[in-house]
């Protein structure tokens, strides 16, 4: 049958309009499943190298005392839709739209926040936006002490942080020091414990603003009364810094600074096993009455220490992390979590004194944390080849300064703390076998060490290419990832 002109045309144009139709469908779909392609299909590569430090966590041992194992509802709570939504501001207080949900999670956060450390919400405030330790502390500072003003923090060398000020005779090292007036307190070099009656004197010369107690490396309780008390004395604010043991004065194991402190900043990533983010805690309400006039003399950290964050130092939060605090938290109020703080507690005794049994030098003489130091002077090793044999052998710690070393880069001892491993459920009679690996990994390195041609990191690491040592590692290395291989670890199957 032909067809008229008008109505070829009218064929022609209706199959156009349908093909492109289709077209727009298939592209449709096409970058539809683009996006949705799981890791795996979309980067084989990353993919890969994800795969590969899985591995490397599990076949090892995880002694660094600021790491630990978080949950797969943690992990779950990072890779989620909450990290697509950007929202500047503050609950109820937002630049973009559409964070009816986000003020929420961010509510939650704070609530259970207040709740793990038992906190009166008319007596505490906490700000949960803060993108890291240092950015937390740095917050505290700009907000409460201002530029140049003064702070004093616990010497690098001696166990404290850089975030709390530390400058050399020739560098300054952190921008803390850079943006800040500090002068560091001191350990008794022989005992390794704070000098509080120096750091009071110190105070009363110095004047500071703000005064941290804090540490990265000191495995004693803080005497956070005696702080206040020095404080008090030189009108200072006292900050603690509780990163490293937050999940512990969770748990209720060590001592609680928020009998003390007016501000307390933290991690949430190590022992609180969180993922990588930051809170601030500030009193709120009442501070004093004036004796003389009768007024009241409230808090105002709260509203300086918000705005420090935003708009001061930080743009959008990361939802997705503040989501993943507040998990993190709700196992904090488990039954289960204060059992695994008591462990690691047992865990880091049992190893330390297994350790001084056999003849290592530990700073401060023991431990009533998660964390200790081994001096690896006594045994003519540094803590930069001690951390590279054990490395080899599949056990994670790092070097760390000890009393009286010049260099942070060649220091005389390593730092071991063991929430990682409490997290994979080792119990006493396992860190011992752990303690008995590091014992193994040390004298070989010492072995190692005197018959290096020179007394250099690279001398050292040639001689660990020798076919001797070499067969020696490799020998010890895989009786440790044996050994490791028994435990599981919280998180994902292959991620």
């Amino acid at each position: 049958m032909l067809l008229s002109t008008s109505l070829k045309k009218a064929f022609v144009q209706f199959n156009s309009k349908n093909l492109i139709s289709n077209n727009n469908k298939i592209i449709r779909m096409a970058s539809s499943n683009y996006l949705n392609q799981p890791l795996s299909q979309f980067d084989p590569e990353m993919y890969e190298l994800v795969k590969q430090e899985k591995r490397r966590q599990l076949n090892g041992l995880e002694l660094i005392a600021s790491e630990n194992f978080t949950s797969r509802a943690v992990l779950d709570t990072l890779g989620s839709c909450l990290t697509n939504k950007y929202s500047e501001g503050y609950p109820g207080v937002r630049y973009y739209g559409g964070n009816e949900i986000i003020d929420k999670v961010e509510t939650l956060t704070q609530q259970r926040a207040l709740q793990v450390y038992r906190l009166n919400a008319d007596q505490w405030a906490v700000n949960v936006q803060a993108l890291s330790g240092c950015a937390a502390n740095f917050a505290v500072y700009t907000a409460l002490v201002g530029p140049h003003g003064r702070i004093m923090g616990l010497n690098l060398p001696d166990g404290g942080h850089l975030s709390h000020g530390f400058y050399t005779a020739t560098k300054k090292i952190s921008a803390t020091s850079v943006y800040f007036e500090s002068f560091p307190y001191l350990i008794n070099n022989e005992t390794g414990l704070i000098d509080y009656d120096r750091l009071h004197e110190n105070a009363k010369l110095f004047r500071p603003q703000m005064i941290i107690a804090g540490t990265s490396c000191y495995s004693r309780n803080l005497d956070y009364k005696r702080f206040k008390e020095i404080c008090t004395d030189v009108g200072a604010i006292l900050l603690a810094d509780m990163a490293h043991v937050s999940g512990l004065v969770a748990a209720q194991v060590v001592a609680n600074p928020f009998e003390y402190a007016d501000i307390v900043t933290t991690t949430t990533h190590k022992s609180l096993r969180g993922p990588r983010a930051a809170l601030i805690f500030s009193r709120r309400g009442l501070k004093e009455t004036d004796t003389k006039t009768g007024k009241q003399i409230m808090y105002d950290f709260e509203r300086r220490i918000n705005e420090a964050i935003f708009p001061g130092l930080q743009g959008g939060p990361h939802n997705n992390a503040i989501g993943a605090i507040a998990v993190a938290l709700k196992d904090c109020l488990s039954d289960d979590f204060k059992a695994y703080g008591k462990q690691v507690i047992a865990n880091s005794k049992a190893m330390c004194d297994e350790l001084i049994k056999r003849g290592y030098k530990i700073v401060t003489g023991g431990t009533d944390t998660h964390l200790f130091s081994i001096d690896l002077r006594s045994v003519g090793l540094n803590g930069s080849k001690a951390e590279k044999v054990l490395e080899e052998i599949s056990i994670a710690i790092n070097k760390n300064t000890c009393p009286g070393d010049k260099s942070a880069l060649t220091p005389s001892g390593i730092r071991i703390g063991t929430p990682a491993l409490t997290s994979r459920n080792f119990k006493e009679a396992d860190i011992l076998r752990v303690a008995d690996f590091i014992d193994q990994g040390l004298k070989l390195a010492v072995d190692i060490n005197k018959a290096s041609n020179g007394p250099l990191l690279k001398d050292f690491k040639e001689k660990m290419n020798d076919p001797e040592y070499e067969a020696k590692l490799h020998e010890l290395k895989e009786r440790v990832e044996n050994f490791a291989r028994n435990y599981p670890m919280p998180g994902l199957d292959e991620l």
